[in-house]
């Protein structure tokens, strides 16, 4: 009964306008995304002696439920949560609301970055819509829709990660702040030290390019940047190399070659052609579709 109550208030106080009664709360909110199964069970606070709980620490727990946002995780992820207040959760879950991020969005926010119920409004949050609106020109109406696209953002340190990459991108040739800010909003918070130029370099370094040509490469492929090297460059690298004995240019012309899977796309494909004595360009061989790829494949024979 107890526990029931405090859902109701919770419910009422946290995620939605207070109604007159449980009933009428329950009726008026919106839908909550279905998530899966809450991992609270085997949370070590959530064993036999959940019983010993104390009631604030349960009504934190009924607000992240309620939210949509697994308490197991997000506490398991974000420890700073077993200490902080109900009312600091609440401030920070209004103050992105006024932001114009959306009830609906927040399990998938929260669930992703767990860390923004406890970031400091003044010295965390406000910073970071300060930099969208401002170094960025996002104007309020899209603040939602740039931190769907990329919820780390709300837990990235304006001074000593958001600016500093915008600041190395730009220099490198990344001119398009819209595209950046809508497309690729993931570089801005990839580590320039310890990301960025590591990549740029082992394309110079390990893929034999040129520094201008993998500038080049990143500036048409901005996702270069989020590929693995031990599990996308240098596999894919060393099957261009050795196995379809290719040309360089046909990289640095076409970089999206290790956007594509290497056993699904890449070397079936190869094989194909290679099985027919076929010749066909990089882009051609991965970009179009299985039914044109085999439509290709038959002109080329019958020619």
């Amino acid at each position: 009964m107890q526990a029931a109550a405090a859902g109701s208030a919770l419910h009422s106080s946290l995620c939605f306008p207070a109604p007159n009664s449980r009933e009428s709360s329950l009726s008026s909110c919106s839908p909550l995304t279905p998530k899966p199964k809450s991992l609270l069970q085997n949370h070590p606070l959530y064993a036999t002696t959940h019983t010993n709980l104390t009631p604030s620490f349960k009504e934190k727990i009924l607000c992240l439920e309620i939210m949509g946002v697994d308490s197991g995780k997000a506490l398991s992820q974000n420890p700073s949560l077993l200490t902080a207040s109900l009312h600091s959760i609440h401030s920070v879950i209004s103050f992105l609301q006024s932001k114009g991020i959306q009830q609906k969005d927040m399990p998938r926010i929260l669930g992703m970055c767990p860390k923004v119920l406890t970031c400091s409004i003044t010295s965390d949050l406000i910073p970071v819509f300060n930099f969208l609106a401002q170094d960025l020109r996002v104007p309020e109406s899209n603040f939602r829709g740039v931190i769907n696209k990329c919820p780390r953002l709300l837990v990235s340190c304006v001074k000593n990660q958001l600016k500093p990459a915008l600041l190395y991108l730009r220099r490198l040739g990344f001119k398009d702040l819209e595209a950046l800010t809508y497309q690729d909003p993931v570089l801005l918070v990839s580590s320039v030290e310890k990301t960025l130029v590591p990549k740029l370099v082992y394309l110079v370094e390990q893929g034999g390019f040129s520094r201008s040509d993998a500038v080049g490469m990143v500036l048409r492929c901005p996702a270069l940047f989020t590929f693995s090297v031990e599990n996308n460059f240098k596999p894919k690298l060393e099957y261009f190399h050795s196995v379809m004995k290719g040309d360089m240019t046909e990289l640095r012309e076409f970089p999206q070659y290790f956007a594509f899977s290497l056993d699904k796309r890449i070397k079936p494909r190869h094989q194909h052609t290679l099985k027919r004595g076929i010749k066909m360009p990089l882009s051609t061989m991965l970009k179009i579709t299985d039914e044109d790829f085999i439509r290709e494949i038959s002109i080329k024979i019958k020619g």
